[in-house]
């Protein structure tokens, strides 16, 4: 049987990694919300970073501007992948910290 203090810090950490997700989803939701606001596609991809977002000139159609979003709430860092991402992609990545005050 374990010890109570063990299960009690296992369901400390679950539910601060809960919290931490939910900072997240708030974040990228802000992010996306303020993209759409000023005139760009926002797109939802995957590895490496979470949006692709595109300005199109409003009489051809044609895509003007083009550049990946990775999002960061708090003190979070770029993972292994989003590093190699960035780094290849130098111009086109835009890494977006945002601060949610109410958590």
């Amino acid at each position: 049987m374990d010890n109570i203090f063990e299960v009690l810090k296992k369901m400390h950490r679950r539910e601060i990694l809960e919290l931490n997700r939910m900072k997240g989803r708030i974040g990228e939701e802000f992010v996306k919300t303020w993209y759409e606001l000023n005139g760009y596609e926002v797109e939802r991809t995957g590895k490496g970073h979470d949006f692709r977002v595109r300005k199109r000139d409003i009489w051809t159609g044609r895509v003007v501007e083009s550049k990946l979003v990775e999002v960061k709430t708090g003190n979070a860092k770029l993972s292994p992948v989003q590093k190699r991402a960035k780094r290849k992609r130098k111009s086109s990545y835009k890494v977006e910290y945002v601060d949610v005050p109410w958590f």
